[in-house]
């Protein structure tokens, strides 16, 4: 490609700040225009970061000067944009998930083939520092056939943004998408799914949601996730264990422990700062040197497969199937 690397970004939040820093950091990129939600925030952001705002998304993929668009957007709306993205000839960075649908999301793949283009979907989770650990740690518990990973997230007040709406984020499976994406990282395929979902105080925006699903494996373990978020909480966790035949892994934000009878181990775990930036930078390689990427589309897809399954056994009751996975 020439260089620099001229992109666009979509949105003005958190990530998008990551990215634009990052991408006006390193001489390999340019940005060169940015869209958001409203006006004012988006010319304070193309200010900080010296760019050009523009007044709509469709200006940011049409723009006949980028290579390459970073999607930062609400999910609702990732689909349509990833489309137009590939349909303008340009590539593709978007953050999970690649759309709330996974047949959209499997089209969007098949398009990014056809038109040759780089189409990655950003899977942080995996580059953290947990994450690592517990891949690094698994070969010392033998045969692990038990799994359970808590998010729980209070919010006084539950605060009226998108996150919160059910349309604009999703079904919680399918939006925060890692917490089925580390258990099929981690241990592959999966049989079946059973899920129950429960929403509070339900108009435009809930204040709260709990999510808990049983993942049978392929492999014969049982995984249990569950997320909450909102005013119905009180005390946060994010906890993930797994039990093996000769010892088991326990993770309690931050503090890792392996546990083998009397035995207790303590497990280092790196922290998450700089990961947007590492991510960047990845992609940055891929296009300019070819370095292969850490994940691939069709790996988020398969997650997002096993959480649209959840979201089908929430829905009507029973236990779903999940298709195979097309690697």
């Amino acid at each position: 490609m020439n260089l620099p690397i001229k992109a666009g970004i979509i949105g003005t939040g958190y990530v998008a700040n990551q990215r634009a820093q990052t991408l006006q950091a390193d001489s390999r990129s340019e940005l060169i225009v940015v869209s958001g939600h409203t006006l004012a925030t988006t010319q304070q952001f193309a200010q900080t970061h010296q760019t050009l705002a523009v007044d709509s998304w469709q200006q940011v993929v049409e723009h006949p000067q980028v290579d390459l668009v970073f999607i930062c957007t609400i999910n609702r709306d990732h689909g349509a944009i990833a489309r137009a993205t590939l349909e303008a000839e340009k590539h593709l960075v978007i953050e999970y998930p690649l759309s709330l649908d996974p047949k959209e999301a499997e089209s969007l793949i098949n398009l990014a083939h056809t038109k040759g283009k780089l189409l990655h979907v950003e899977h942080l989770e995996l580059l953290g520092g947990l994450h690592k650990a517990l891949r690094e740690s698994l070969p010392k518990i033998g045969n692990p056939f038990y799994a359970r990973y808590v998010t729980i997230v209070p919010k006084h007040p539950a605060p009226k943004r998108w996150s919160y709406h059910p349309e604009l984020f999703g079904f919680p499976f399918n939006a925060a998408l890692p917490h089925i994406h580390r258990l099929t990282n981690l241990f592959g395929e999966v049989a079946s799914v059973s899920c129950q979902s429960r929403f509070w105080n339900l108009s435009d925006y809930y204040s709260a949601c709990l999510c808990t699903a049983q993942l049978r494996f392929k492999n014969s373990l049982i995984a249990e996730v569950t997320y909450g978020k909102g005013d119905r909480f009180w005390q946060a966790l994010r906890n993930f264990e797994v039990h093996g035949e000769e010892a088991t892994l326990l993770f309690e934000g931050q503090q890792g422990t392996l546990i083998r009878g009397e035995e207790r181990i303590s497990i280092e775990v790196g922290g998450k700062r700089g990961l947007f930036v590492q991510d960047t930078k990845m992609v940055l390689d891929h296009l300019i040197n070819g370095t292969p990427l850490y994940i691939s589309p069709a790996e988020s897809l398969y997650a997002l497969q096993v959480a649209e399954a959840a979201r089908q056994s929430a829905a009507t009751g029973e236990s779903q199937a999940v298709p195979n996975w097309s690697k």
